[in-house]
């Protein structure tokens, strides 16, 4: 099991997603009740949610872990491109705001 870091400090659990298939499916089988830790997608630049029910918190991330851009993505919608991201972090809606994760942060992901 992987885990999301921020200075020390476990944020979630982690599945990472580094296959072509595995990126493009997401999160799309799930539902948010079931969504209690983050998918990682590497390397991603774009996210969408065609096809979802429930909106998702998105973390674009350069390769060395520094948040580039954070943003909630309801359902139906395609983000811009982040062309400098070199990962994509998602979770539930609200999960950022908890963990008070905003742009400038670094996290890393630990297996």
């Amino acid at each position: 099991m992987a885990w999301l870091v921020r200075e020390g400090d476990v944020l979630a659990s982690a599945e990472v997603a580094g296959r072509a298939r595995e990126r493009m499916h997401g999160l799309l089988s799930r539902d948010q009740a079931s969504m209690t830790g983050v998918l990682v997608l590497r390397p991603c630049r774009q996210v969408h949610t065609l096809g979802m029910r429930f909106a998702i918190d998105v973390a674009f991330c350069d390769r060395e872990g520094v948040v580039l851009r954070t943003v909630t993505v309801p359902p139906w919608r395609v983000t811009r491109v982040v062309w400098r991201s070199g990962f994509v972090v998602e979770a539930a809606a609200g999960s950022f705001e908890r963990w008070r994760l905003q742009a400038g942060d670094t996290i890393e992901v630990k297996e």
